[in-house]
């Protein structure tokens, strides 16, 4: 049975330490009807995923947000390896009766803590956050999902305000309401 709701897929190693995250959890719970927040540290403590239990849960939606901080120019461990057990053969690619995630409309909702201009050809990090993001566009590709693209609210860790953290919640609930 297909949810009409969007999958949540969060993942934040300390999230009592992510003002920008916690609040956007917070705004997302206001609607049960509306979005299913699947908290990856927390229902996974000791890092060992029961993949049919999330092939299953992906199966359930046809909307995924995949909500992490983005640091070490990367997604947090845990997400990675969600990738790489829950995305198995035979499921999520490769053969006939693969391709769960096929027309699924997939997205990234990313806290970065640098400025935007330093994710640029003539910033700091030499490259923009597209570019880094190039593997999780292609990933989902290789799955037939429907990628989205990404929300990115930036320099959060150098400009951590309450108003700009209340700022960035209507710009992520209307990104993943344009999904």
């Amino acid at each position: 049975m297909k949810v009409n709701k969007t999958l949540v897929i969060f993942t934040h190693p300390n999230l009592e330490e992510s003002d920008i995250n916690k609040r956007w959890i917070k705004e997302l719970q206001k609607y049960p009807d509306r979005y299913h927040i699947h908290d990856l540290y927390s229902e996974y403590p000791n890092e060992e995923i029961n993949i049919e239990k999330e092939q299953r849960l992906i199966e359930t939606y046809n909307k995924i947000i995949f909500q992490f901080p983005f640091y070490w120019f990367n997604c947090p461990p845990l997400f990675k390896k969600w990738l790489d057990d829950v995305l198995t053969y035979g499921w999520a690619y490769g053969s006939k009766s693969g391709y769960k995630m096929g027309n699924k409309k997939i997205a990234l909702a990313i806290s970065a803590g640098i400025d935007e201009k330093e994710y640029s050809i003539d910033g700091k990090y030499k490259y923009t956050l597209k570019q880094l993001l190039a593997p999780f566009e292609l990933t989902f590709e290789y799955i037939k999902a429907d990628y989205r693209g990404f929300f990115t609210y930036y320099g959060i860790e150098l400009n951590n305000s309450e108003e700009l953290v209340e700022k960035s919640v209507p710009l992520y609930l209307d990104f993943i309401e344009k999904i």
